[in-house]
């Protein structure tokens, strides 16, 4: 039989971070840095939600006709569950390394269930939202845009990339809250 040796990784936002969480966290210290940590994976996790919303938009599934409404679900919903893949992996071994009492098939099932609820508002969110942000917003940005290259002319999807942007951003800040209070107070429970 084989044993896997684990190794502890210290990561070099942990000093900085136990610092500055006991320097302002009192009693609370721990649940601070945790909270830290858990935003850092969050703001990791909403660079590779962002880029790949991005890069699907920009390819694959722009949001053109026919489907429009359908490629932005779709777009937004593989960005979301590779970045919660991610996330998951992170906060499990960095943000709860002290997280053991359940098994990480338990874990990953409430961990996801969590994430499903908030990509289930996300989703809805944004298809709701994003042809009217980017009707709004793309105005107040052109004059912008076209600073930076003179003669531009949105294209057929440059709104609704806009839109779905902004709303993107709007549901990253709201479910990044929700997931933090459930997560800690479902799946990560056992920590102390």
């Amino acid at each position: 039989m084989t044993h896997i040796r684990r190794i502890a990784v210290r990561n070099p936002l942990d000093a900085p971070i136990q610092t500055i969480a006991s320097r302002m966290g009192g009693g609370k210290a721990k649940e601070l840095e945790r909270f830290l940590k858990f935003a850092i994976v969050g703001a990791l996790g909403a660079m590779i939600d962002a880029g790949t919303l991005f890069i699907l938009q920009a390819t694959i599934l722009a949001p053109v006709e026919p489907s429009k409404d359908l490629k932005v679900a779709v777009a937004s919903s593989i960005a979301f569950i590779i970045a919660v893949a991610s996330n998951f992996i992170w906060n499990r071994y960095w943000t709860y390394p002290d997280s053991r009492s359940s098994s990480i098939r338990k874990q990953l099932a409430q961990f996801f269930g969590i994430s499903f609820v908030g990509w289930f508002g996300r989703t809805i969110w944004i298809s709701n939202a994003y042809h009217w942000l980017g009707t709004a917003l793309m105005p107040v940005f052109l004059p912008e845009i076209q600073l930076l290259r003179p003669g531009y002319v949105p294209s057929e999807s440059a709104e609704a990339k806009l839109g779905t942007m902004v709303a993107w951003l709007i549901g990253v800040i709201i479910v990044m809250v929700w997931n933090f209070l459930a997560n800690r107070y479902w799946t990560y429970k056992d920590v102390k």
